[in-house]
């Protein structure tokens, strides 16, 4: 009693909110809403992650030779895996690739354990050493707040893709305390179309959650930076040249990271992925400790500016004492932080790789400007600067989001001293990653399945467009044995103008086309000599549940025919789809998307 209670009280709220509040000013407060609770949300995260790793390598790290290295990443999967098997039981990883995903063709629907869970596997993954970020649960975790909130409210499918954009960009804004950074994200990785309507409660959940921030954790900053070497015009083609590196290197990531996964997921049993992973994982952070978890550590050390201690420091615990090795060692982490990250995820961990594109561009723009000083190949360039660039860099050819890596670097570290030097590498390192490779590592599994919302209004809205949407089962069909007196009565009784012919077990053998058949139909006199059979045409063109809506309008537009029969992959008939119904549906929605 008590609970519907409860609920009837909370649809008169809903029943008095529609009548006294505008959808604009509840949607504002919802951002709001969602820029609170993700920030709280980035703070748990973080929070747990430093809480475990202060427990497990308090007196381990101050070893050389870190034994327990090759134990606890491998812990850390297993728990992952038992608690997403026995507690969650749905998939949580790949965090926005998940996002676009819900975006491009679940209506922004993103279920609301993911308010949770992400935050709870990916502490356990990055606390116990895995090799990913903790940026992608939170962006999941954002984004389902704001899916679970506007559906809660029963928000239309339209607002709904917003909030969702409003939890990715808190999440982002409150890790770390970058709100442009957390709306251009957004806007580049996630969103549709800029407009007002969508600009505006992003922005408010992100300014909002960077606020929380402060109040939660103070000034301190997860990276600490300070300009050591002003920009000058002379550094212009330095800047050039490390972004055509940092572009490369931006394609290694995204290749070495798909052939990675693509391996792991050949691994059908759970038992081989974790041992297979485990060991790579093991063995490369017991030989490299710069690839312990996120690896923030180790890029603030190369910010810092430091000096042959610092550089010790850094290869602290692993085989490469000398300083001398220091390029080889920097160099072996940035071919290896991408195996790393594949690895934890493809054995089963959870996190993203928002923080290993930021290592791998923090120590690739401090090895192009280190070997750039040592050999002299010009003026004099400053390592901590090119550090911060690259992270800049490789986190926008990733991306595929230039902006994204010029605000959320120039936020981070205070370095707006920064930005012509930041706009020039983040945009030659795109233009040279989008020679090889369309679409973001987020992106390229979507993009391959038609499944990828885009800038581009007609093809956002046919990827948004539902095959279940338009199909037709109210269609009369017909046994090819059928006479054909039978067959005109049936066809003036049908309320559908399709007429198909199956067989007995549902095969879609051919179709009436009344204009071809007309000459035979109307001649009274044939009715006993015809069946079906005689008269039936194959169908001119047909389609598959799981085609894209794109194919099926360009298979209008070249066969132009009025219906075309959807069928499984053993040719059965599942129904068919009108001309008519479909161009009806897209006018309607490009209206729709396109209406402030």
């Amino acid at each position: 009693m008590a609970s519907s209670i409860k609920e009837t009280r909370f649809e008169s709220f809903i029943r008095w909110r529609e009548a006294h509040i505008s959808d604009k000013s509840f949607i504002i407060f919802l951002a709001l809403l969602v820029g609170v609770f993700a920030s709280i949300a980035a703070y748990v995260l973080h929070s747990l992650i430093h809480v475990i790793q202060e427990l497990l390598t308090l007196n381990v790290l101050k070893s050389e030779l870190n034994w327990m290295y090759l134990v606890y990443p491998v812990i850390g999967i297993l728990l992952t895996i038992l608690f997403v098997k026995y507690f969650v039981k749905d998939q949580i990883s790949h965090g926005i690739t998940r996002v676009l995903y819900a975006i491009s063709t679940k209506n922004s629907f993103i279920r609301a354990h993911n308010t949770w869970t992400s935050v709870v596997a990916s502490s356990i993954t990055i606390g116990f050493g895995g090799s990913v970020g903790a940026e992608a649960p939170i962006v999941l975790t954002g984004s389902s707040i704001g899916s679970t909130l506007g559906r809660l409210f029963h928000i239309d499918k339209k607002t709904l893709m917003v909030l969702v954009g409003c939890g990715a960009a808190a999440a982002i804004a409150g890790v770390f305390k970058a709100p442009i950074a957390g709306l251009v994200f957004t806007l580049e990785v996630l969103m549709i179309d800029l407009s007002m309507s969508s600009i505006l409660p992003i922005l408010i959940s992100s300014v909002t959650a960077t606020c929380f921030t402060y109040v939660l954790v103070g000034e301190s900053s997860l990276f600490t930076y300070i300009t050591v070497q002003p920009w000058g015009v002379e550094r212009v083609p330095a800047n050039i040249l490390l972004g055509v590196f940092l572009g490369l290197v931006s394609l290694y990531f995204m290749r070495s990271m798909n052939a990675c996964e693509t391996l792991f997921s050949r691994i059908k049993k759970t038992r081989y992925r974790l041992l297979l992973g485990g060991v790579i994982l093991s063995a490369l952070i017991f030989l490299f400790p710069s690839l312990y978890g996120e690896g923030y550590s180790a890029v603030n050390i190369l910010l810092s500016g430091a000096d042959e201690t610092g550089w010790e420091t850094l290869m602290t615990g692993s085989l490469f004492h000398n300083h001398n090795s220091l390029i080889i060692y920097v160099l072996l982490i940035v071919v290896f932080k991408s195996v790393a990250t594949a690895s934890t995820n493809g054995a089963g961990g959870c996190g993203g790789t928002f923080a290993p594109s930021l290592v791998v561009g923090g120590f690739a723009g401090f090895l192009f400007s280190r070997v750039w000083n040592i050999y002299g190949l010009g003026i004099e360039l400053s390592e901590a600067n090119f550090t911060m660039l690259g992270m800049a860099g490789v986190l926008a050819g990733v991306m595929h989001a230039p902006l994204t890596g010029i605000f959320l670097i120039a936020e981070l570290t205070g370095g707006y001293a920064m930005f012509m030097p930041l706009m020039i590498v983040c945009v030659v390192t795109v233009l040279t990653t989008g020679i090889f490779e369309r679409h973001s590592i987020y992106a390229i599994r979507l993009a391959r399945e038609g499944k990828l919302l885009t800038h581009h209004t007609d093809r956002s809205v046919l990827t948004l467009m539902n095959l279940n949407s338009v199909i037709e089962h109210d269609y009369t069909a017909f046994a090819p044995d059928m006479p054909l007196g039978k067959l005109v009565n049936r066809i003036s009784e049908a309320q559908v103008g399709y007429f198909p012919v199956v067989g007995s077990d549902g095969a879609l053998l051919g179709e009436v086309n009344m204009n071809e058949a007309r000459h035979i139909i109307f001649r009274t006199e044939l009715y006993s000599r015809f069946t079906v059979a005689q008269i039936m045409t194959p169908p001119a063109v047909t389609v598959g549940s799981g085609d894209p809506m794109a194919d099926i309008m360009a298979k209008f537009e070249a066969t132009n025919v009025e219906y075309i029969p959807v069928v499984d992959v053993n040719n059965i008939l599942e129904g068919c789809i009108s001309r008519t119904r479909v161009y009806s549906l897209y006018r309607k929605m490009v209206a729709d998307y396109s209406d402030e």
